[in-house]
């Protein structure tokens, strides 16, 4: 027998899953700021580029963009029965872990073209991530679309920084380097 779900039913199913999708997207991101961070005595060496935004910017775009990740999640997966629903969901979990990478690659590697390249990667899946979701739940891409804008910017500033630290900041004048391999 089919049965069409309730407003209610359908709201209550959002609301269960966006209660497991921004926790576990913030303790993701999170976790993975945890494995490189700018308070280094490498980047504190660094030139800044000029559209380089005051550090508190960072904490707090990035709270805000990972809540409307996990809402978009949250419609995602409350979409039952929507064709491309669970391809949807796989894709930006491929996605995301892949650029969770970036903060061990720039900050504990210090390799910045690494960084680029993670930056890259994630703007070209997010891209494909964003094409089936759309599918799903077309607000639910149009959520992600603020995420996709910050990650253009930091591909930006992530080049900027490497046109104006073309030796990767490591010939400081006091020699303060530290070089994590991981």
């Amino acid at each position: 027998m089919n049965v069409i779900a309730s407003k209610a039913q359908l709201r209550a199913s959002f609301l269960r899953w966006a209660l497991f999708m921004v926790p576990l997207v913030l303790l993701i991101g999170f976790a993975a700021g945890q494995l490189g961070g700018p308070n280094t005595a490498w980047f504190a060496g660094l030139e800044k580029p000029a559209i380089y935004p005051p550090p508190a910017a960072f904490g707090i775009v990035w709270t805000i963009l990972f809540t409307l990740i996990g809402l978009s999640l949250a419609m995602v997966a409350s979409a039952w029965g929507a064709p491309g629903r669970v391809m949807a969901l796989v894709v930006f979990a491929v996605h995301f872990l892949g650029t969770q990478a970036w903060s061990a690659v720039f900050f504990g590697m210090q390799d910045m073209l690494g960084g680029l390249m993670v930056l890259g990667y994630g703007i070209a899946t997010l891209l494909i991530a964003l094409a089936l979701i759309w599918r799903v739940r077309r607000g639910a891409a149009m959520l992600l679309l603020p995420y996709l804008a910050w990650l253009c910017f930091a591909a930006v500033l992530n080049y900027q920084f490497m046109i104006a630290n073309p030796d990767g900041g490591q010939s400081g004048g006091d020699g303060a380097a530290t070089r994590v391999q991981l």
